[in-house]
């Protein structure tokens, strides 16, 4: 079992990689979903870890594959750039999950 990073930075992709998280820095939309299709393909990873940079641009396919996919598990990180809300985008998740407003 592997966890495996997809990050708009190196900063944070180094920061994991000193943890042992192997990943790659990408920056444009179809370099997220090549990442993505290949993190799916490969057995062994089952967490990716996605900057909120990132998962900005594909949220529609990323909200998709986490809601419909059981492997692997989708997890968006904040990086050192962003304020990002991680808790309303998943109270946005659970809603549109079970269809009840949190």
């Amino acid at each position: 079992m592997k966890v495996f990073c997809i990050s708009d930075n190196v900063d944070t992709q180094m920061g994991l990689r000193l943890a042992g998280i192997e990943g790659v820095v990408v920056h444009e939309r179809q370099e997220v979903l090549d990442e993505l299709d290949r993190c799916i393909i490969d057995p062994e990873i089952v967490i990716v870890l996605m900057t909120t940079k990132i998962v900005n641009t594909c949220p529609d396919i990323i909200s998709n594959m986490k809601l419909n996919y059981s492997k692997p598990l989708l997890v968006e990180i904040p990086d050192r750039h962003g304020s990002a809300k991680v808790g309303e985008t998943i109270d946005k998740y659970i809603s549109e999950a079970i269809g009840i407003k949190l």
